[in-house]
């Protein structure tokens, strides 16, 4: 009687460790994908800055359009609703606010949104911009 070491045996493939492997791979990319969804916000022509740093996706977008007009999240709101927005956010301290406005906007209404910030005790405010081109 010969004896072996080992025994031959034919490979095979474990499906279970590949499917969690799988799983693993799928809820990591669905997780980066949704952190990639940009906030919803309209289309404006941003003034360019030669200092402009890419800042961590804001919490609140505030778009000041031509017009004047005041949007969250595609709702127009008055400057009463947007102090009230930011009450209403928890902690106003910790509230991340981005500002979006026309290069053509009056200053004024730019202005009005960061009073009405200010107001609601919101300190942590970024402003838009489009890097300058060839920087």
């Amino acid at each position: 009687m010969k004896m072996r070491y080992f025994e031959y045996r034919k490979a095979r493939i474990e499906i279970i460790p590949m499917i969690d492997v799988m799983l693993f791979l799928l809820v990591f990319f669905v997780i980066v994908t949704l952190q990639m969804i940009p906030d919803a916000g309209v289309s404006l022509q941003l003034p360019t800055s030669s200092q402009s740093v890419d800042l961590p996706h804001p919490k609140i977008t505030v778009n000041v359009l031509p017009d004047g007009t005041i949007q969250v999240k595609g709702q127009t709101m008055t400057d009463a609703q947007l102090v009230a927005l930011f009450q209403a956010s928890g902690d106003p301290s910790k509230v991340e606010l981005t500002i979006a406005t026309d290069k053509t906007t009056p200053f004024q209404k730019f202005m009005n949104v960061i009073d009405d910030a200010r107001k609601a005790g919101v300190s942590d405010v970024g402003i838009a911009a489009q890097p300058a081109s060839g920087s």
